[in-house]
C-alpha cells in the first residue's frame, strides 16, 4: 500500500495512492495514528501536490558508509558496527521543493538513500522484531555540504541545513527490499546505481543498533545510507533518486 501526504486547495491530508485510478483516497486522518479510515473522497493526483510524507516527530537518524563502495570513494572502509548521526526535522522537504544551497558551503553534494519511517514506539528492538515498528519505505537525499563534514570533524552542521533532507513521494507499507534498487541522476544523467540488498548492515541491524541507543518514536526517519557516486550539485540542477517500487523524488537545485 502507498500512502501519500498531499495539499489539495486549502488542505493538507493523508491519502491511499489508487494507481490504476490515477486517484488519491482521501482518509480521515494520519493513518499511522488512526488507522485506514476513507473520508468517501476521492481527488485526482494530477490536481495534488505531494509533500514529504512524513515530517519526524523528534529526529531523522541516519547510517554513514553503509554501502562498501561508498566507503571507499570517501577514502575509507565500511564500518564494522552501523555509523549514526541526526539531521534536524527541520531539514525535511518534499518532492519538486527546492534544495537551498547555504552560503557557507561550497561544495554541496547529493546522496539517494531508502529512508525507512518508524510507525511504533521502538526501544532495544531486536533484529528479528525490527518489522515490526516498521510503518513503510520512502526515497530520501542525505544532502551533505562535503567542505563543512571535512573541516568540522563531525557532521552535524553538514548534513542539519534547512532543506538538506528531502523525503517523499509516498512511503510504501510493503516494500520489496531483496530486490529492489536505487538510482541517482543529476540533470537526467545517472550518477549512483545499486541494488538495496547491498547495503552492509541489514535495516533490521540498523534498526536494532539504533533503539539500543535512543528511543526510536513514531514518525522518525532512518535513511539507511548511500551508494558510491556521490558529487557536487549546483543552481540549476535537478537532482531524482528513483527505487523500484517507490517511484522518483526529484528536487531543484538553487542558491540561498
Amino acid at each position: 500500500m502507498k500512502v501519500a501526504r498531499f495539499s489539495h486547495g486549502e488542505s493538507i491530508s493523508f491519502g491511499i495512492v489508487d494507481e490504476e485510478e490515477h486517484e488519491l483516497v482521501v482518509l480521515k486522518a494520519d493513518p499511522m495514528f488512526a488507522g485506514y479510515d476513507p473520508t468517501g473522497e476521492r481527488v485526482p493526483l494530477a490536481e495534488a501536490k505531494l509533500l514529504a510524507p512524513v515530517i519526524p516527530r523528534s529526529k531523522v537518524v541516519a547510517v554513514g558508509k553503509n554501502y562498501h563502495d561508498h566507503a571507499a570513494e570517501m577514502g575509507g572502509e565500511a564500518p564494522a558496527e552501523p555509523l549514526l548521526f541526526l539531521k534536524p526535522n527541520t531539514a525535511v522537504i518534499g518532492p519538486g521543493d527546492s534544495i537551498v544551497l547555504p552560503p557557507e558551503s561550497s561544495q554541496v553534494e547529493f546522496e539517494g538513500e531508502l529512508a525507512v519511517v518508524i510507525g511504533r514506539i521502538a526501544r532495544r528492538v531486536s533484529e528479528a522484531d525490527a518489522a515490526s515498528v516498521v510503518f513503510g519505505y520512502t526515497i530520501a537525499n542525505d544532502v551533505t555540504a562535503r567542505d563543512l563534514q571535512r573541516s568540522d570533524g563531525q557532521w552535524t552542521r553538514a548534513k542539519g541545513f534547512d532543506t538538506f533532507c528531502p523525503l517523499g513521494p509516498v512511503i510504501d507499507t510493503d516494500l520489496d527490499l531483496e530486490r529492489g534498487t536505487i538510482e541517482t541522476s543529476v540533470n537526467g544523467e545517472r550518477r549512483q546505481e545499486a541494488r538495496l540488498a547491498d547495503m552492509v548492515h541489514s535495516i533490521p541491524a540498523i534498526i536494532a543498533y539504533a533503539s539500543n541507543v535512543f528511543t526510536l518514536l513514531p514518525g522518525d526517519v532512518i535513511l539507511t545510507g548511500t551508494p558510491a557516486g556521490v558529487g557536487p550539485i549546483t543552481t540549476g540542477d535537478t537532482v531524482e533518486v528513483s527505487i523500484s517500487g517507490l517511484g522518483s523524488l526529484a528536487n531543484p537545485v538553487r542558491s540561498a
